[in-house]
């Protein structure tokens, strides 16, 4: 068993048909994908489920993925996520990495390197709970007078 497998992935996109080939490419690889096609989705989401991983389509109608990654960092800063998009440009990947993006890959998106980028993700989101943990029992023992 890898370290990717069982990694929890919401992936979100307004291209259903791309939505849904790539949330089927990752289950085939024992990924759990859950799916939003809207950033508002995409929050709802991330509010009820424990998510490892965002991959975030930057381009969408409403809610873009500019705006949607800053609410998900608001909700909860440990997100780890990447950006995808059609429309790349430097300014908006520099732009995302100061929100708090992981990374930025543009589409179409090489399966086994956005693969890669999750797996990076998933262990970074491993260390940064661990690391959070460990300080919640240090100030816990701190507080008590053993």
């Amino acid at each position: 068993m890898s370290e990717i497998d069982n990694t929890r992935v919401l992936l979100v996109d307004d291209e259903k048909d791309f939505l849904t080939t790539l949330a089927d490419r990752l289950q085939l690889r024992d990924l759990k994908v859950r799916t939003a096609s809207r950033g508002e989705d995409a929050l709802e989401v991330i509010g009820t489920a424990d998510v490892d991983v965002v991959v975030l389509d930057l381009s969408m109608p409403g809610m873009d993925g500019l705006q949607t990654l800053k609410r998900i960092k608001e909700q909860v800063p440990e997100s780890e996520v990447i950006i995808l998009t059609g429309h790349g440009s430097i300014r908006a990947g520099v732009e995302a990495m100061k929100l708090g993006a992981d990374d930025f890959l543009e589409k179409p998106v090489d399966i086994n390197q956005l693969l890669e980028k999750i797996e990076e993700a998933k262990q970074k989101r491993v260390l940064v709970l661990q690391s959070k943990s460990r300080d919640e029992i240090e100030k816990i023992l701190k507080a008590r007078s053993w």
